[in-house]
């Protein structure tokens, strides 16, 4: 079989051929790369070959050198680097003249595999050259090439770090403007020239700085906006919006001069693609401002803001506001219900734009709800339902109160609409009330009538029942009467139940009304009070009935599509039995050996599916809380299940849930569990050296030290010195630790609060023991990385949290003086002034006032 052949067999309709065609190419790719990559160039080149098969050779030859796996895609970078120099150049020359192809499917595989290769290349100072040819292209009188060219410089763009290609921004930029210039007579350049100019917009930040060079950048874009080809507008006013996203501090002047009436007017447009653009624009509008008043509210008084909130959307509002609400009325009865369109666009932006304005959006959009509300088309009263629902949240809760109150009854009776999609944006907006401040809904007059309308949807079409559960779940979590006898749900309960546990006995998850169903049931038993634990415990029973049969039915789901659905299937009933065992706590022990049992079968029949056993570890560890000492006998079956957890380090998600099971474990035996504290702390310890663990499983197995000091108290003596240096390793690596990025900064803020949890646990062991003299030797350490941390800005509350209550803990254990210096430093006043300036009520201001008596204690 030629390498068409096989190439041509990956396109075949028949799975057993396409199949054997992409085993064929995985073993020539293994056998012989070099000789792998030059045949798919020579396919991709070859002018007399079918194009999707040119196509296809272009982009497995991507696939070659790219992969989404970082591991992966660094054993291809390094394959392809150390491959035979001729035969890189072979490649690079084959895909570069494949550009001149009139044939468009080859050119944009080419466009793929050049910067699949300049990926790999540039970063290492290789294929320098290969911009300068790609603009000498752009310059070319081929069109076909020059849009090959700007199509491939687009990609480049997309895929490598904008550090790189930073140096020859100003050449890039040159020709990509030149492209997309309103005198440029092809369209297809312009719109391939956006396209690049869109990717590129992050590496050329110094040209934007540049006054002149930002109004050449920004009159291209916006003359592009009028372009008689519907595209190159979509793509210009996308353009518009990553603008915004990058630079907002810079639109001002772009704003009142052109930005205001060419948005409101795209919006318009017929072409949705247009419109859509037009509103995303509004809607990044809306997220810039968002932010800069969180950061204004984040702000220390007196301290000046890093950057100005211009307040574009308010002052826009007159000319936004009406376009979004006659776009709300512009549904597609036919529609998908997941396809993205300008009403579904219009209400996220009016909801965005509640947020951003607040108390400014009421009264310009009441009177538009009052007005069409019971509108006979069913346009209008679906819009006005959605305009109402979509700024609740944004304006105070005194100034939505009245209006919610007028509201409710129409919305009450509107989950009765003839209509489907009225009838669902009523139940949504219902959902939107509930999770208002409760005091915005008057329980006594409205309260049965809308239950009674939810329950109500609950038996309707399965996009109503989700948008019912939505509420019930917000109005449970508002009303929470878990610590109550009694609660405002409590004489609804066992009927909604009833009725969700009924909904969802037929197999079918449309709409993923059944997973919404059992999130309700969840939520429910997490947050019903006394009077509703019989029930709750009914729902138990049932729903265990319901996992057992899953478990009976694993043998008989063959197809991969029926497993998944099983699988979905059995995290929601552990989600609900998981908040049953929660709520019960003791009680939970009548029905526990028979959870037990399932939970050991599903983990048996299972295999390696890791979501099941994610769920199914977080079940067991509620039995543990509830149970303490009682889980005991349930040990011995359950811990190897436990212990190749902790030691598959591929699913890290569930090594770190079983991290957290030795923690309950210790915490709900105590003294009894230093019989299992030896492998615990072995497995632990190797976990910490594994180069291969996920290293967000770390900052947790430090904390988990504390869980199993605090435990067994003195007798964690033994595992002291190796816990100790671990710590001061974990130390010194958050110290060294630059910040980077986002990411790094948050792990790092993890990490802190591991290793502070973990000397607050083995501190507070050792003093009920009498042992606290064994960290005398530690506590100049601990002290000095305190002090660091205190003066770093990333520092985060939890951190500040976790190093208060650390710092009242070791005054409390050496009372006598012993620490009285290190207590002394500034910085310790200054850290627990800052916990106590917490809101009042919060967890930090109560323990900075308990360590500060701690501190003034030791001291004196």
């Amino acid at each position: 079989m030629s390498f068409a052949e096989i190439l041509g067999g990956t396109l075949s309709p028949d799975a057993n051929i396409r199949e054997q065609a992409t085993r064929a190419l995985e073993s020539a790719e293994n056998e012989n790369f070099s000789q792998y990559v030059l045949s798919l160039t020579q396919e991709l080149a070859n002018e007399s070959a079918q194009p999707p098969v040119r196509s296809a050779a272009g982009i497995a030859l991507k696939n070659a050198l790219t992969a989404k796996d970082e591991t992966r895609q660094e054993q291809h970078s390094q394959r392809w680097l150390q491959a035979d120099e001729g035969v890189r150049g072979q490649v690079k020359q084959g895909v570069l003249v494949t550009l001149s192809s009139e044939n468009r499917q080859a050119t944009t595989a080419a466009a793929q595999a050049i910067a699949a290769i300049t990926a790999t290349e540039l970063p290492q100072g290789q294929w320098q050259d290969v911009i300068a040819t790609l603009l000498q292209n752009v310059t070319s009188s081929n069109t076909g090439l020059k849009i090959a060219s700007l199509q491939t410089i687009g990609f480049i763009c997309e895929s490598i770090s904008p550090d790189i290609l930073a140096a020859q921004s100003n050449t890039i930029l040159t020709a990509v403007v030149q492209g997309a210039n309103s005198e440029e007579p092809s369209q297809e350049v312009r719109y391939a020239a956006i396209t690049a100019l869109l990717n590129s917009l992050e590496f050329v930040r110094q040209n934007f700085d540049n006054e002149g060079e930002r109004n050449v950048i920004m009159q291209t874009v916006c003359e592009a906006t009028q372009s008689p080809d519907d595209s190159v507008q979509a793509a210009a006013f996308e353009c518009l919006v990553r603008i915004m996203q990058l630079y907002y501090d810079k639109m001002r002047f772009y704003m009142e001069k052109a930005l205001y009436g060419l948005t409101v007017i795209g919006m318009k447009h017929e072409d949705e693609k247009i419109a859509l653009q037009a509103i995303e624009f509004w809607s990044t509008v809306c997220d810039e401002e968002i932010e800069l008043q969180i950061e204004e509210d984040a702000r220390d008084p007196g301290q000046p803001p890093e950057r100005e909130n211009y307040q574009f959307a308010k002052t826009a509002l007159s000319q936004v506001l009406p376009t979004l609400l006659f776009l709300l009325t512009k549904q597609d009865a036919d529609a998908d219900e997941d396809e993205w369109n300008v009403s579904m666009a219009a209400a996220t932006c009016l909801s965005l734009l509640a947020q951003t304005i607040g108390n400014d959006i009421v009264a310009p959009v009441i009177p538009f709800v009052e007005q069409h509300i019971r509108n006979p088309d069913w346009h209008y009263r679906e819009a006005a339902v959605m305009a109402f629902g979509s700024i609740l949240d944004g304006p105070d809760p005194n100034v939505l109160t009245p209006l919610v109150s007028q509201a409710l009854p129409v919305l009450i009776e509107m989950v009765k609409d003839q209509v489907v999609q009225v009838k669902d944006s009523a139940a949504w907006t219902l959902g939107r009330v509930c999770d208002l401040p409760i005091e915005c809904i008057q329980l006594d007059v409205h309260l049965h009538s809308m239950i009674s309308a939810l329950v109500a949807g609950l038996e309707d079409s399965p996009r109503i029942v989700a948008n019912c559960c939505w509420a019930i779940m917000n109005l449970t979590e508002q009303l929470g009467g878990l610590d109550a006898e009694t609660y405002a749900l409590s004489q609804y309960f066992e009927g909604i139940i009833t009725t969700l546990m009924r909904i969802t006995e037929a197999n079918v998850n449309e709409n993923n009304s059944r997973t919404s169903a059992y999130e309700a049931m969840a939520t429910l038993a997490s947050t019903g009070a006394r009077d509703t634990h019989a029930v709750i415990a009914k729902l138990g029973v049932a729903t265990l009935d319901r996992l057992d049969a899953t478990i009976a039915g694993l043998a008989q789901a063959v197809g991969v599509d029926d497993r998944l659905a099983l699988a979905e299937l059995q995290s929601n009933l552990l989600n609900v039995l998981t908040n049953v065992a929660r709520t019960l706590g003791r009680q939970i022990s009548e029905i526990s050996d028979r959870m037990m049992t399932s939970v050991l079968q599903l983990l048996n029949a299972s295999g390696k599916q890791a979501a099941a056993a994610e769920d199914a570890f977080l079940l067991v560890g509620a039995l543990i809380t509830a149970l303490e000492s009682g889980f005991t006998r349930y040990l011995e079956s359950f811990s190897p299940f436990m212990y190749n957890a902790l030691q598959n380090h591929e699913e890290y998600q569930l090594c770190s849930i079983s991290v957290g099971l030795i923690g309950d474990i210790c915490r709900s035996l105590g003294q009894d569990a230093v019989q299992y504290c030896d492998q615990f702390m072995t497995i632990l310890l190797q976990n910490l050296e594994s180069n291969v663990l996920h290293r967000d499983v770390k900052p947790s197995i430090l904390s988990c030290f504390g869980d199993i000091a605090l435990a067994i108290g003195g007798r964690f003596e033994s595992y002291l010195d190796v816990t100790f240096r671990v710590l001061m390793s974990a130390c010194n690596l958050s110290a060294g630790t630059q910040a980077l990025d986002y990411d790094t900064i948050d792990y790092n803020n993890q990490l802190r609060v591991g290793i502070f949890e973990a000397f607050v646990g083995i501190i507070q062991g050792l003093k009920s023991d009498g042992k606290a003299q064994l960290l005398s030797p530690q506590v100049q350490s601990i002290m000095g990385f305190m002090s660091f941390v205190y003066n770093d800005q990333t520092r985060s509350e939890d951190v500040t949290k976790a190093m208060i209550g650390l710092l009242g803990d070791l005054a409390d254990a050496f009372p006598n003086g012993d620490v009285r210096e290190y207590l002394r430093a500034e910085w310790i006043q200054a850290l627990i002034r800052e916990g106590r300036s917490g809101a009042r009520g919060s967890s930090i201001r109560t323990l900075s006032r308990w360590a500060r008596d701690m501190v003034k204690q030791a001291t004196a």
